[in-house]
């Protein structure tokens, strides 16, 4: 700890929100951000996340039961605000006493931030905003924290990078808000000029996504490693009606069937077979299913290999201690240097 004394400084009120010793949050990746990604990233002093996903609550109920048998420390959980058994998923939480649930993919439901803050074991409420306006209204209806994420992250994407977002987000809101910048961050350098931004902390994902505890396949760790940032693109809209939000992940052939799939969608809309939040739902699943293939199955060829466009930065597979202490030790020599 004693190793980074400019950093810790700058990260101070970040580490005192989630309790841990960096203001490191691992982004939630689905089937990715496990117990066991999970569990040693809080163990190695930053901050884990389980992505709920599309989990069931019984689902999520032993996930978190597993990970508190494997670590003490504090770890969140990452809820999709159009489940639709949120509010189910919220109670699961609260039961186990989560100390921070992030509520990402949308503006959260009435009652839920409320659900969150309200009961008998209340929690922190993360929230993600792609504009300012947004981000103000999210924040003063009881968000405790906000996290930035730019175009360049894996998964779901928002249209603006990050480095005009925290300069667009962290003069405005810094001074009275806790905000965590993400997206496209793989060095410690990085982690260092956005704390001298005013940011309390970041968010990683794709930099941990290949960690030794990580239990995705070995094919996916591999593609990950023989990639570089342009082979991660942003998948296209192809029908305006459909309002699917851009996912980044390397081009496969995963990445074709998704377009088909938009079609698919898009013909069910036409012939009034389904409402459109059915139709978006069934966008998601198709994500939780490609993304299943390439993570669990090892199938890079059909599955969804969501990566940031910091993919390029990984070369190996390492321990998420090692990872940890890389990135601390690159942001104390960033700072120490200027």
């Amino acid at each position: 700890m004693t190793d980074f004394p400019k950093t810790l400084r700058l990260m101070e009120r970040g580490r005192d929100f989630l309790g841990s010793d960096y203001a490191i949050l691992c982004g939630a990746m689905s089937w990715v951000s496990e117990r066991n990604l999970v569990s040693a990233i809080s163990n190695a002093g930053g901050f884990g996340v389980i992505a709920c996903g599309a989990m069931t609550p019984e689902l999520l109920d032993a996930e978190i039961t597993a990970t508190k048998a494997m670590t003490d420390k504090p770890f969140g959980v990452n809820l999709i605000t159009m489940h639709p058994q949120l509010f189910d998923l919220i109670a699961v939480c609260e039961k186990h006493a989560v100390g921070h649930v992030v509520l990402a993919g949308g503006i959260p439901p009435k009652g839920s931030v409320e659900a969150i803050k309200g009961g008998k074991n209340p929690a922190k409420v993360i929230v993600f905003a792609p504009t300012l306006a947004l981000a103000k209204k999210l924040l003063r209806s009881g968000g405790d924290a906000l996290v930035i994420e730019g175009m360049e992250a894996g998964g779901h994407i928002g249209p603006v990078s990050t480095s005009v977002l925290a300069q667009e987000f962290l003069p405005e809101l810094s001074e009275d808000h806790l905000v965590f910048v993400a997206g496209g961050i793989g060095r410690g350098q990085a982690i260092a000029g956005y704390l001298e931004m005013g940011a309390v902390g970041v968010q990683l994902g794709t930099r941990f996504a290949c960690a030794k505890e990580s239990i995705a396949h070995e094919n996916f760790k591999k593609a990950f490693f023989r990639a570089n940032a342009r082979d991660a693109v942003a998948s296209v809209q192809v029908d305006a009606r459909l309002p699917v939000i851009p996912v980044r992940a390397l081009k496969n052939k995963g990445t074709e069937e998704f377009t088909a799939k938009q079609r698919d969608v898009a013909g069910t809309l036409d012939r009034e077979e389904i409402e459109m939040a059915e139709a978006q739902l069934q966008i998601e699943h198709y994500w939780a299913g490609a993304l299943r293939r390439a993570v669990i199955d090892g199938d890079v060829e059909n599955g969804s290999l969501m990566a940031g466009q910091s993919v390029g930065m990984l070369k190996e597979e390492e321990p998420v201690a090692d990872i940890m202490q890389k990135l601390m030790a690159q942001s104390e020599e960033a700072l120490t240097r200027r």
